[in-house]
């Protein structure tokens, strides 16, 4: 049974989140606050945290960062802001996803899923790494780019770049077909492992992020874009 902590410090939402989950036979612990969040979390582990920004003690984005510094844990933040800056800088700070309120509970529920499973995906590719023995010290390279995929690192000119899981796992995508050309569809069905929706910005959010976050390292492209098809990594 996949355990979710809900970090909600509107009790009616708390409440409601951990009815609906419960009914598709999740274990759910709820937390009140930023602060009661991070003692549970210290205590037992989670397949999924669901994260309201605003709450009390510890904010939502020093929560989020305080996981990110750990063992990785998927994480859907639950946000009333609409505007595209905000978003952006949820899935900067290091959510996987994002939820508006309202939201549906269908969606949610879908989003939910989506995570738990990809977190778990992740769980057993370091298994069969370790099981198999592979060596971690060979990482995917592209010019000056290193990934090292069992240890989630990706260095860059010597420097560590400092990735979400998605933008992880969509720049070792590129890597591993670094002559492809990619369609944000390709992407988002790599990386999400669901369907792609047309009007959805969610692959071009996370390049612009990897793209933000190279530049602070050097002026170079790495990534370009194909206008009307997608990404590709520049040779």
């Amino acid at each position: 049974m996949s355990k979710i902590l809900v970090v909600e410090d509107d009790l009616d939402i708390n409440k409601l989140l951990e009815k609906i989950l419960q009914k598709q036979g999740y274990e759910v612990v709820c937390a009140f606050s930023g602060t009661e969040a991070d003692l549970r979390l210290s205590l037992k582990s989670f397949d999924l945290v669901l994260c309201d920004l605003m709450i009390p003690g510890i904010s939502g984005e020093e929560l989020i960062g305080r996981i990110r510094k750990g063992k990785y844990i998927p994480i859907i933040a639950l946000t009333a802001k609409l505007a595209i800056d905000d978003k952006v800088k949820v899935l900067e700070l290091g959510a996987d996803d994002y939820m508006t309120k309202p939201f549906e509970v269908r969606e949610l529920l879908a989003r939910v899923k989506v995570q738990i499973r990809r977190g778990g995906l992740l769980q057993e590719e370091n298994m069969n790494r370790k099981h198999w023995g592979e060596d971690s010290n060979m990482p995917l390279t592209y010019r000056d780019l290193f990934l090292y995929q069992e240890s989630r690192i990706v260095e860059l000119r010597g420097e560590k770049l400092d990735l979400t899981a998605h933008e992880f796992d969509i720049l070792r995508t590129m890597m591993e077909n670094p002559q492809k050309v990619f369609s944000k569809d390709a992407l988002y069905e790599a990386v999400w492992e669901n369907g792609y929706y047309g009007e959805d910005n969610t692959v071009s959010v996370h390049i612009s992020n990897i793209r933000k976050k190279m530049g602070r390292i050097t002026q170079d492209e790495y990534i370009s874009t194909v206008w009307g098809i997608g990404y590709k990594l520049n040779l």
